[in-house]
C-alpha cells in the first residue's frame, strides 16, 4: 500500500508543479535559450542532495551539451555526509568555488536549493549576479519564505534570483505518513527538481531549434552508434568552459 501511496503523492506533485510553474519553466527555458543564442552556456549548482539535480543537467543523454555542473566534494557527501551539511551553512565558499569556473555575463546560473536558506546557494546566486549573470532558482518557496536565512544578508535564494521555480514540496521534503512512524518518509524534491530542470532545458532547445540554431544535444554514451569521437565533437567548442569534463 505504501508503495502506491507514494506513487499517487509523487504524481500529485507532479501534476501541482505543471498546473502551477509552467509559466516559470518557459520563463527559463527562454532565459536558458537566450544564453546560448549569444554563445553561452548554463552553470548549475546546489549543495547536499539538491547537487543530484545540478548534475543531472550535466553530460546527459538528451540533455543540453552546453551545460557546466559547478560540483565540489564538500557538498556532495564525499568528504562525509554532516561535513557537507556543516560546509553548506558556512559563508565564504562560494566564492572560491565559482573562482575557479569560466563565467561571463552571456552565461545563465540554476541554482538549486530546496530549502533555499543556506549560506553557500544564497552566496552562489549572489556571486553570480555580481558578474552579470541572471540567476534561476529551483526551491520550495514555501517553506523558504517561512524560514530565517543562514546568510548574514537575511537573504533567502528566491529572493535573489531573477526568476524562482517553486518545487511544490511538502516542508521537510517527504510526502507520506506512516501510522507506523512518526516522522514522514518519502522524500519528494529530488524527483521534483529533476523534471523541472530537465524541462527548462527542454524548453530552451524547443526554442533554439524554431529558430534555426538548435542547441547541441548529448546522445547517450552507450548507445552503439555514439563513438568517442562524436562526444568529443559535440564538446570541442566548449573546451576549457565545463571545467568537469575531463581532467586535461
Amino acid at each position: 500500500m505504501s508503495l502506491e501511496l507514494y506513487f499517487d503523492r509523487i504524481q500529485d506533485l507532479l501534476g501541482r508543479i505543471r498546473e502551477t510553474q509552467a509559466g516559470a519553466i518557459r520563463k527559463a527555458g527562454e532565459m536558458v535559450a537566450r544564453s546560448l543564442k549569444r554563445g553561452g552556456i548554463v552553470h548549475t549548482f546546489g549543495t547536499g542532495h539538491s547537487h543530484m539535480v545540478a548534475e543531472e543537467a550535466f553530460f546527459r543523454a538528451g540533455g543540453l551539451v552546453p551545460v557546466n555542473a559547478i560540483l565540489d566534494s564538500r557538498f556532495s557527501f564525499l568528504e562525509g555526509a554532516l561535513e557537507s551539511t556543516r560546509a553548506e551553512r558556512q559563508e565564504g565558499l562560494a566564492y572560491g568555488v565559482l573562482s575557479k569556473e569560466h563565467v561571463t555575463s552571456d552565461d545563465t546560473a540554476i541554482i538549486i536549493s530546496n530549502s533555499g536558506r543556506n549560506a553557500v546557494p544564497v552566496e552562489m546566486a549572489l556571486e553570480m549576479k555580481s558578474r552579470g549573470v541572471p540567476v534561476i532558482a529551483i526551491s520550495n518557496l514555501h517553506q523558504s519564505s517561512s524560514a530565517p536565512s543562514r546568510h548574514h544578508t537575511g537573504k533567502r535564494l528566491f529572493e535573489i534570483a531573477d526568476l524562482s521555480i517553486d518545487t511544490c514540496v511538502p516542508p521537510g521534503d517527504a510526502v507520506l505518513h506512516l501510522e507506523s512512524l512518526e516522522q514522514r518518509v518519502g522524500p519528494a524534491s529530488t524527483v521534483a527538481g529533476a523534471v523541472i530542470i530537465n524541462s527548462i532545458m527542454i524548453e530552451a532547445m524547443l526554442l533554439t531549434s524554431d529558430e534555426g540554431n538548435a542547441a547541441p544535444v548529448f546522445p547517450s554514451a552507450n548507445l552503439t552508434t555514439t563513438s568517442d569521437e562524436t562526444i568529443a565533437s559535440l564538446y570541442r567548442p566548449f573546451r576549457g568552459r565545463i571545467r568537469c569534463l575531463d581532467k586535461t
